[in-house]
């Protein structure tokens, strides 16, 4: 019986990680279980399902303006100088809590314009 198993985790082991994606489907077919179940005994038998999918790393961030903080005025330049808002949308913005100064920009700009706008006394997120 040892001679089998150990054939088994042989065979296992050269699963591609497609491969062992599609066992846990068929085994959980078969079998009736949740893919917890079927990936845990993969990754016991011979840890071809222990390379998971990577995570995709976020490329787009918002910044988002939670207070303008006490000096509002200071925020409103720096919010102009981020944005093409005239002052009056500027104001505006940057007394709405959760409003969005900058959507959909880079990591680096992104914290480029956080720390502009924490300078100015405001607290800002980037979500």
């Amino acid at each position: 019986m040892a001679a089998n198993l150990e054939k088994l985790v042989e065979e296992l082991s050269k699963l591609s990680v497609l491969e062992a994606a599609d066992l846990v489907k068929l085994l959980e077919e078969k079998w009736g279980v949740s893919a917890a179940a079927p990936v845990a005994a993969v990754a016991v038998a011979g840890g071809a399902a222990a390379a998971a999918e990577p995570v995709e790393e976020k490329t787009e961030f918002d910044v988002v303006i939670k207070d303008a903080g006490p000096k509002k005025i200071e925020t409103i330049k720096v919010i102009r100088q981020l944005t093409s808002l005239g002052l009056g949308e500027a104001k505006t913005l940057a007394e709405t809590a959760g409003g969005k100064v900058l959507s959909a920009v880079g990591k680096d700009a992104a914290m480029d314009a956080k720390k502009k706008l924490e300078e100015a006394g405001a607290v800002v997120e980037v979500a």
